[in-house]
This record gives structure tokens, C-alpha cells and sequence, in this order.
């Protein structure tokens, strides 16, 4: 009895053969599947590349429509064989373009694939986009975006929109939409409501992590190269009609114009001979006048303890140290008062040199012949009133007749709005001339009479 059932199962066509049928479809199956995946993969071919391009740069214009035509530009014979094939229509050869309604690749690709074209094609490459669709959410984004940032005191503020109004046109602001980012903007309104409430109520300077964790939590999130300390920045050149920091001095000086300290010990200036008193700041500075020693300011200092400048002198500045140095090793004690920047003037040398002015001072500039030089002396004297010494054109040319210049004038010139003759001798020599090889000038100007530091009254 065992025996004939076994014979019953291994009979074909009996309910024994049910598992061979099942591998039999499964063969099946997969022959068409493998078959299916040929005829797709020869969608991937050179000749169909530009047809597919053109049909995925169509579909995502347009949300999907597969009523549109396309067009292969002067088509290869390759190209063009593909593309009878796919409509079924002769074309000749050397015609110049070809012109194919998608509906007609969409159903040569179902009759090969089993799929459409749209299908076929986010199977071959990335998905497609909706155009349209992303187009009307970057809109969305940034309206929102500039609805949540006016929502705020400043918005009546014409320095406030016209930053608003850079952001949209800059690329900024749809940056933020397509990163989900769009929350900096806001961040940033809060950031300067902060600043501008300190402003309005005079408040002593803030350091820039107490502010940045007192909007954000995170005491790093205003800092160079943030999203949000970008947008701040951004705003606060606006907000003084400034130019926009390019250098590290510069972002900590459009901070500290605003009422931020960014890194007060970091940022110092070193003075010879400058008169002050009250604070243990003036005292020191005072006791350093004595002996004729040079002396560093912190703007930790300048910011914590202040100084009182004697009122109307004449404070000298120069661009090199060297200067300074040779002056206190030359002169000591018996110097004029004189403040060197180290090249582009820190927070800090700003901070001293509105001290001087505010207390009816006067500061008079040199530096460097060449356009990096320029550019210093030009932003001193605009911002602080400076006066040239012996910057014009004339001691120029005195310079380059003493063979003092040794260096190829380079990099892109600048103006010289105190003597136009300046800009005009040096582009014509095109030489430099640095401050060290005049500085003995320069220190026969420091060694006159003590009361020659002092401005008259009424100056």
C-alpha cells in the first residue's frame, strides 16, 4: 500500500505534480522578469540618452504631463534608429531634429518594460523633481520666511528692510528655504531686537557668547562662519551704513560698534607716551610715560576699566611697530604721544583713538606707500578725522629719489582722497615705499618740544 502511493504521487499529471507546475511559473516568471530588466537596460543605451534627458527635463517642467513633444537636435543614425523604433515612423537621414510626443515613448517603454516612462526613468536616475511644485514651496518659504522676520520692532527701521531686501535678492534667503533653515532669519531678528534694545538704553557692552546663549542656548552659534553670525553681521553693516567685514579685525570692530565684545583680550594696541589718568588704565599708562616704554592696551581693559585721555593732544600714529620701537629706543620718555595700528587697526586701536577725540584730541596718520596702506590711512582719517603726516605726494617722491623704495607696487589701487597727486605718483612709479626705511623722519617729527603734544584751545 505504501508503494502504490508513492507510485500515485511520481504520476504526472496527478495532484502529486502541483510543485513542479509552481517552478515551472517561477521559471517563467523570472525569464520574464530578466527579459523585462534586458529590454529596460537597453533603455540605458547611448542612443536613448538625449530622448530620456529631454523627456526627464519636460516631465519636471511641466509636474509630470506626458502630453508635451520633445526634440533631438541633430540626431546621430543611432539616435535616429532608436526613435523609429520608439514611434513607429521613418525618419530620414541627415534630418536635423527629431520630434517625439512622449505619449509615444511612455508606451513603447510599457510594451517593453511592463512600466512607463516616469517609472523608467527614476529607475535609471535619481527621481524626478516637480518643478512647479518646488517652485510654488520655495515661494511659500520665503514669504513666510520675510512675514516672520517683519514681525518685529525693527521692521520700521529702513536699515532693517534694506537687509531683508539684500537676503531676497542675494540668493540668501531661498538658500534658507531649500536647507530648512528658514529658522537662522528669525533667530537673527531676535539677535538684533537684543542689540538694538542695548543701543536705545545705553547699556555698558555685552560679550558676544552671553549673547548668543541668551537667544539661542548656544554660545557658539553667533561665531565666524555660522549661518546666524553671518545674517547678524550682515544686518549690523547696514544697520551702520559700514562696509562688510572681510577680516577677523574687522568683524570684531562691526561687533564692538555695536555694543559686542567678541574677544576683548585678543584685541590690543600699543602705545608710547600717552598722557591719561583716573583709572588704574590711565595710571599705567602714565607710569609707563615716565620710564619711555611701550605699552600694550587690551580692549578688555579699554572696555572694563576705560581711560581718560588728557584732553587736546596730538596723538601720532604710525602702521609699523618698528617705528614705535625705534621712537622709545631713540627717544624714550621724551617722545610724542604715539599709537601703532600693526597693520589693519584692531577694535581695540579704535576704541583708544575715540578716546583721544572725544576728549578734543587729534590724531595725525602715516603708514605704508603702498595700496594695502592706502587703504588703512583712508578708513583712519574717515573715520576718525585723522590728519596725513607726511603722506602726500611729495614725501612719496622724496622717498623713491632716496632709493627707499625696493618693492613692486601690487594689488589693486586705491584712492587717496587727502592728496589726489598721491595715487597718481605712485601708479606712475610703481613702487612701494614701507614706512621702516623713512622712519627716520618720522622720529625727528616725535622729538620736538614737550608742549608741542598739546592742540591750542579752540582747535
Amino acid at each position: 500500500m505504501p508503494k502504490q502511493e508513492a507510485d500515485v504521487r511520481d504520476t504526472p499529471g496527478e495532484p502529486g505534480d502541483a510543485a513542479p507546475r509552481e517552478d515551472n511559473e517561477n521559471r517563467q516568471d523570472q525569464k520574464d522578469n530578466e527579459a523585462r530588466q534586458d529590454n529596460e537596460n537597453r533603455f540605458t543605451g547611448p542612443e536613448y540618452r538625449r530622448l530620456l534627458d529631454a523627456a526627464r527635463r519636460s516631465l519636471e517642467r511641466t509636474s509630470g504631463d506626458l502630453s508635451r513633444m520633445v526634440t533631438v537636435k541633430t540626431p546621430d543614425d543611432q539616435e535616429r534608429r532608436a526613435i523609429i523604433g520608439i514611434t513607429g515612423q521613418y525618419r530620414p537621414e541627415g534630418v536635423g531634429v527629431l520630434a517625439v510626443r512622449l505619449a509615444d515613448v511612455d508606451r513603447a517603454v510599457r510594451e517593453a518594460t511592463g512600466h512607463g516612462l516616469i517609472r523608467l526613468l527614476e529607475r535609471i536616475g535619481p527621481p524626478l523633481k516637480d518643478r512647479p511644485a518646488e517652485r510654488q514651496r520655495l515661494a511659500d518659504g520665503r514669504e513666510a520666511a520675510v512675514r516672520s522676520a517683519e514681525d518685529s520692532f525693527l521692521s520700521t527701521r529702513g536699515w532693517y528692510q534694506a537687509w531683508l531686501a539684500e537676503l531676497a535678492a542675494d540668493g540668501t534667503l531661498t538658500r534658507l528655504v531649500n536647507s530648512d533653515d528658514v529658522g537662522q532669519l528669525r533667530q537673527a531678528a531676535r539677535v538684533l531686537e537684543w542689540v538694538e534694545q542695548r543701543i536705545e538704553l545705553k547699556a555698558a557692552p555685552a560679550q558676544l557668547a552671553e549673547l548668543s546663549a541668551t537667544i539661542t542656548g548656544d554660545t557658539k552659534a553667533l561665531g565666524h562662519g555660522t549661518t546666524l553670525g553671518t545674517l547678524v553681521l550682515k544686518a549690523l553693516a547696514f544697520r551702520l551704513g559700514a562696509e562688510r567685514p572681510k577680516t577677523t579685525e574687522e568683524r570684531r570692530d562691526l561687533w564692538d560698534r555695536n555694543g559686542i565684545i567678541v574677544d576683548d583680550l585678543a584685541s590690543r594696541v600699543l602705545v608710547l607716551n600717552l598722557a591719561a589718568g583716573g583709572s588704574p588704565l590711565g595710571e599705567w599708562l602714565t607710569s609707563a610715560k615716565a620710564h619711555g616704554v611701550p605699552f600694550y592696551v587690551t580692549l578688555h581693559q579699554l572696555v572694563t576699566l576705560g581711560v581718560d585721555v588728557e584732553e587736546r593732544q596730538l596723538v601720532h600714529v604710525c602702521e609699523n611697530p618698528a617705528v614705535l620701537r625705534r621712537a622709545a629706543a631713540e627717544l624714550g620718555a621724551g617722545a610724542r604721544p604715539l599709537i601703532c595700528t600693526e597693520g589693519q587697526p584692531s577694535t581695540a586701536f579704535h576704541r583708544l583713538a575715540k578716546a583721544v577725540t572725544g576728549a578734543h584730541g587729534e590724531l595725525s596718520y602715516h603708514g605704508d606707500f603702498d595700496w594695502p596702506g592706502v587703504g588703512i590711512a583712508t578708513a583712519i582719517m574717515a573715520r576718525h578725522g585723522a590728519r596725513p603726516w607726511r603722506l602726500a605726494a611729495a614725501d612719496y617722491e622724496a622717498a623713491v629719489k632716496k632709493e627707499a623704495a625696493s618693492v613692486t607696487l601690487a594689488g589693486t589701487r586705491q584712492p587717496t582722497p587727502w592728496d589726489a597727486a598721491l595715487g597718481e605718483s605712485m601708479a606712475a612709479h610703481g613702487q612701494a615705499v614701507y614706512e621702516e626705511s623713512v622712519a627716520g623722519q618720522l622720529i625727528a617729527d616725535l622729538s620736538g618740544p614737550g608742549d608741542g603734544n598739546t592742540l591750542p584751545i579752540g582747535h
